[in-house]
């Protein structure tokens, strides 16, 4: 099997983390390879030849330019020019993803992660249009990265579990609602004037990630919406397979009963377990069986 194989057997059998990470490394690589063979061509300058090319992925904040490229505000998320902006990004979403797919369950990594980048687009759009300090930045300012994305998943997690704690290298083990805190005010509050609109990004990104843990522990999803509409989208796309009809031999009274004994130690098991430390303490696995014990 080759590097390539391997590669492309990891990304299909990977989680929706590992395929987020798999996407932000791709594109990188692509439009670094992208900007040589350009350079190499003479097609661009090699002074200007990552901004160049960004400009067709980065989601800018003049109305005018935003309206002739709308699909950025999807590709930004992606995009990196940088080689520090996207390994910090990919770690912080690599450490931060395992949590929140153990709390909220894989799926909803994907729906928080876009939604994440939404926000922080709108926001940064919205500033720059609204407050006259960016009129004459205004044209050609652009957004790009993951952070905003990775923000919404961060402060998510810290919102859900802010006790639990996180191995720091050199540090041991802190709350995560510390990290958290950290991460977000070292890339938001300090020097704010410095890199701006990657700023105020990541604060659209946090208020996503904090409505979506707040909303989530009150029962309702806010990614709910975004998730149909993906299925939807994805199955389109599907081909529809045969109906295949199985029969299987119904159970004896014996096989039936203890069956129901286990589901009903099971229900036991999971109401001890919210007696003792609320639903907060429920895995996303637990949580989902709960549920679907109510249907």
């Amino acid at each position: 099997m080759s590097i390539f194989d391997e590669i492309k057997d990891s990304y299909r059998n990977g989680n929706a983390l590992h395929k987020l990470i798999y996407v932000n490394v791709a594109v990188f690589l692509a439009l670094h390879i992208g900007v040589i063979f350009l350079v190499l061509l003479n097609k661009i300058d090699r002074t200007q030849s990552i901004y160049e090319i960004l400009q067709y992925l980065a989601v800018p904040s003049d109305l005018g330019a935003l309206s002739r490229k709308p699909w950025t505000i999807i590709t930004y998320m992606f995009t990196h020019g940088l080689l520090y902006h996207i390994v910090f990004n990919l770690l912080i979403l690599y450490w931060f993803g395992k949590y929140f797919i153990a709390e909220f369950g894989i799926k909803k990594l994907f729906g928080t992660y876009i939604l994440g980048g939404l926000s922080g687009a709108l926001l940064f759009v919205l500033f720059y249009n609204v407050f006259p300090f960016f009129k004459e930045v205004r044209e050609q300012s652009i957004a790009t990265g993951a952070s905003a994305s990775v923000m919404a998943i961060v402060i998510a997690v810290a919102i859900m579990v802010p006790n639990r704690r996180m191995n720091i290298v050199l540090l041991g083990p802190i709350k995560i609602i510390y990290v958290a805190l950290v991460l977000f005010f070292t890339s938001t509050i300090f020097d704010f004037t410095d890199n701006t609109g990657g700023k105020i990004s990541h604060i659209g990104g946090a208020l996503m990630g904090y409505l979506f843990a707040h909303y989530y522990r009150r029962g309702k999803d806010i990614t709910r919406g975004f998730d149909r509409f993906m299925d939807g989208f994805f199955s389109f796309f599907k081909r529809e397979k045969k109906l295949k009809v199985t029969y299987k031999r119904p159970a004896d009274d014996l096989e039936y009963n203890k069956q129901k004994a286990e589901e009903q130690k099971e229900i036991d098991r999971i109401l001890d377990k919210i007696s003792t430390g609320g639903y907060d303490s429920l895995s996303a696995s637990e949580k989902k069986k709960l549920f679907n014990m109510k249907k």
